[in-house]
């Protein structure tokens, strides 16, 4: 898992791992935050956890620190690389190493509101549902082929840190469910079309 936040969506997939709910294991975390609430979710697990200096660039991934960042990964032989809350954009290298197999949750309706703070997109647009998408990782910005999606009603009385609330509740009980699947190879790719089994 990669991510560079406090870690809700990891602990959430860590923990439905933990019950036996998903036929998976979180076999290491990779975080560009040294101080960041994931590492800290991980080590209450046992489960290990690493920073790793993300270099000069401010939204992504320099070539050493991607170079490394793959190193960890193939080492810890895994099949899967779920972003997290990771706050980077991966492109070039690291896409053609896990090709095909790197997901990540965003908070809207893609392809509505791509990129940073898509809850205040969504409420400052006036949509009245907007939610999240757990989508697959191409070199565009939330632009991957789609997954699974869960809406949210955008009440008056939202403000943009309520509204961010609960479609963060929504993520970390459909994030699990849709990782589940992947590790079971219920989910297939054609073209941008994913079936799920």
């Amino acid at each position: 898992m990669l991510g560079s936040g406090k870690g809700s969506n990891f602990a959430a997939i860590a923990d439905a791992c933990a019950r036996g709910e998903l036929r998976a294991e979180v076999a290491t975390v990779l975080c560009d935050v040294a101080d960041a609430g994931i590492l800290k979710e991980a080590a209450t697990r046992g489960i290990k956890a690493e920073y790793i200096k993300p270099g000069t660039f401010r939204t992504k991934l320099d070539e050493e620190a991607e170079r490394l960042y793959i190193e960890r990964f193939l080492a810890a032989e895994v099949d899967l690389v779920v972003m997290a809350g990771f706050m980077r954009i991966l492109k070039g290298e690291f896409l053609r190493a896990f090709s095909g197999r790197v997901v990540n949750i965003h908070p809207s309706l893609l392809p509505a509101f791509p990129g940073l703070e898509a809850w205040k997109q969504a409420l400052e647009y006036g949509v009245k549902v907007t939610g999240c998408t757990v989508h697959f990782v191409d070199q565009g910005v939330d632009s991957g082929p789609i997954i699974a999606q869960e809406p949210v009603a955008i009440l008056p009385t939202d403000t943009a840190q309520s509204l961010h609330e609960r479609i963060q509740q929504v993520e970390r009980s459909l994030y699990p469910k849709v990782v589940g699947a992947l590790a079971e190879g219920k989910v297939v790719v054609k073209g941008r079309v994913v079936v799920r089994k």
